[in-house]
């Protein structure tokens, strides 16, 4: 489909009202993109993705639902059931962090929004900080790039003398040059850990003073930390 802005702003108008954004848009050379569904390569990919806990309240009632309510993986199933839709709509191709093939979509966002891995791993943005999430991505066949897109910003993580991640975390599990993960599942197996952070969200990750305001609510903190694999 051609539509250039057209685009993001039917994306935006669809999406909003899950609390789903647009996060970002990056174009690519002559078959350096993913496989759209005829098999050709896409030419540009738009992010899509939450902002601070944006999208708590409408998955959480799609979630109450008899249908929903026992799913293994209600999030990816809740994205989909949102982003599929407007991709039909679109003629776009529809990609999801859990699906295969897999997506480079910490690339992809790096690209996008300039954003860089924080001690955690995470990507940290200069707004919200460590507190958003990518849902899902478009392609396109067409070159879409977003005039509305925000400025790249600096690496916060290079502008904060204190760093509380580094000393947050009660297993030791952070470091500037990495992040141990299974020295930190050792320690969610714990009393202290299940006390702790499996309760409250990752201490490390709460430390971070960057986009605090956008910091997830304690029922969706507690919904990401029962749903990893320990």
């Amino acid at each position: 489909m051609n539509g250039g802005p057209a685009v993001f702003e039917q994306l935006r108008a669809a999406l909003g009202v899950h609390g789903v954004f647009v996060r970002g848009s990056l174009s690519f050379d002559q078959g350096e993109g993913p496989l759209l569904a005829d098999g050709t390569a896409a030419g540009s990919v738009i992010l899509l993705g939450n902002i601070g806990g944006s999208i708590w309240p409408p998955f959480s009632h799609w979630r109450q639902s008899p249908d929903n309510v026992l799913r293994q993986d209600p999030l990816d199933d809740w994205s989909k059931a949102i982003i599929r839709p407007i991709a039909a709509e679109l003629g776009a191709t529809a990609y999801f962090p859990s699906d295969p093939p897999w997506q480079p979509f910490q690339q992809w966002a790096m690209r996008a929004e300039g954003l860089k891995a924080s001690p955690l791993g995470i990507l940290i943005h200069p707004e919200y900080g460590l507190w958003h999430g990518y849902r899902g991505a478009l392609g396109f066949a067409d070159n879409l790039m977003d005039d509305a897109a925000p400025a790249k910003g600096e690496h916060p993580c290079d502008h904060c003398a204190a760093k509380p991640c580094l000393n947050a975390c009660p297993a030791g599990a952070v470091a500037p040059a990495r992040f141990d993960v299974p020295r930190c599942r050792s320690h969610l197996r714990t009393r202290e850990g299940q006390a702790g952070c499996m309760v409250a969200g990752c201490l490390a990750r709460n430390a971070c003073p960057v986009g605090a305001s956008y910091r997830y609510p304690a029922a969706q903190l507690a919904f990401h930390m029962a749903a990893l694999q320990l």
